[in-house]
């Protein structure tokens, strides 16, 4: 199979079913920290603007084309999965049954195989078999509803709320635990990753507050949604924002220091006095540029800080200093995390090019070039690009 790397995961075998989205970002998480990743691309890949639009999430691979509707494809994958710990996918449910390559078929041939599945509904439910993206699984695990300003619609949070978080990342900690668990048991397992499920996980802190009467649900209205003037982002004279996190009492009173407001004048808890508040902030915020008041309040602890753009956060001092960025073919991308210290993760390569390592997987697995000539031969391997 592909290299791996000298993270903690060093020697565990992926083989991804490529995909979009979730799983990939998931399948990197675990590559990043030294898994050895194979990853399955379709004939033909190398030329859809999907499978570009996702090269951040798709470094630390090879890639290996494989027609999965061809009969000789169990062949293939056999010799991929015989050196394997896990197989990701991220289909619909029943498109990899359909293949003949479901989970009660490959893990009856590799019982220590970690299956494990991405999708967004789930597998089972009335919506398992629609379609769906984040802001839909975000909907509907309530984590939307939270977000957003007093009367109006919830904004889209990119993909990160249910695509990223409570998919990928949720697929990355079963395959964990499903590998731990191996160690006790012998035996592989399916894992069952559904978006919604992740998202809806995420909403736990909320729910935790709305419990106890401390959250409303109405938006923009409580101490973490932007409800409160001392939680929220300001735009200052360059039209530019500042973001101010100052919910401790002692983070407050510093805050209002910083802008000139007199502590006594705004009790910080007395909800009547908040349109108020807000008004005094947005007024001070907007008299000076965001850099100016990001290196005023540099060093204290009134929980100030820049609203910076994805160019600009390469450059900050902070992330510089903890290296939080590294160049991967000529774009910054986020380094692994969590950090190690004695195993770290590293970045090994790019995304791969589609395809392009059919022939070296192979030969790593032991095939001779004339078995890997036939299978190219016949359709089922895509030769490499010339």
């Amino acid at each position: 199979m592909g290299d791996g790397g000298t993270g903690p995961l060093a020697g565990v075998r992926i083989v991804e079913v490529a995909a979009l989205g979730a799983a990939p970002y998931g399948v990197m998480l675990l590559a990043d920290l030294g898994a050895e990743v194979v990853r399955i691309d379709r004939h033909g890949a190398r030329h859809d603007p999907n499978v570009a639009a996702h090269v951040g999430v798709a470094r630390n691979r090879h890639s290996i084309g494989i027609d999965l509707k061809h009969p000789d494809a169990r062949g293939v994958l056999d010799v991929l999965l015989e050196s394997a710990d896990v197989l990701v996918e991220g289909m619909r449910p029943g498109a990899m049954e359909r293949l003949g390559l479901g989970p009660e078929v490959l893990c009856a041939a590799f019982p220590r195989l970690v299956y494990a599945r991405m999708t967004g509904w789930g597998r089972d439910g009335p919506l398992a078999h629609s379609a769906g993206h984040d802001l839909n699984y975000a909907a509907l695990s309530g984590a939307l509803h939270t977000i957003g300003d007093a009367g109006a619609p919830p904004p889209p949070p990119v993909n990160y709320l249910a695509d990223l978080g409570g998919g990928g990342t949720f697929l990355a900690i079963g395959v964990l635990a499903a590998l731990l668990e191996r160690e006790r048991s012998g035996l592989g397992q399916v894992i069952d990753a559904a978006m919604v499920d992740g998202a809806a996980s995420l909403t736990s802190f909320v729910r935790g507050l709305a419990a106890l009467g401390a959250w409303s649900d109405q938006r923009g209205a409580n101490l973490l949604d932007g409800g409160a003037p001392f939680y929220a982002t300001y735009r200052c004279a360059d039209e530019r924002f500042v973001a101010v996190g100052a919910i401790e009492p002692q983070f407050y009173a510093l805050l209002l220091d910083g802008v000139g407001l007199e502590a006594s004048g705004w009790p910080q808890y007395d909800t009547t006095r908040w349109p108020g508040l807000r008004v005094a902030l947005t007024d001070r915020f907007a008299s000076r540029s965001r850099d100016d008041w990001a290196a005023h309040f540099l060093g204290s602890d009134a929980c100030v800080t820049p609203v910076l753009a994805l160019d600009e956060v390469v450059e900050h001092p902070q992330h510089l200093a903890r290296r939080t960025f590294v160049d991967v073919d000529g774009s910054a991308q986020p380094a692994p995390a969590p950090r190690f210290s004695r195993t770290p993760g590293q970045v090994r390569g790019g995304a791969p090019a589609p395809g392009a390592a059919g022939r070296t997987v192979l030969r790593a697995a032991g095939l001779a070039d004339a078995a890997i000539d036939r299978w190219i031969a016949s359709g089922v391997l895509e030769a490499p690009a010339a």
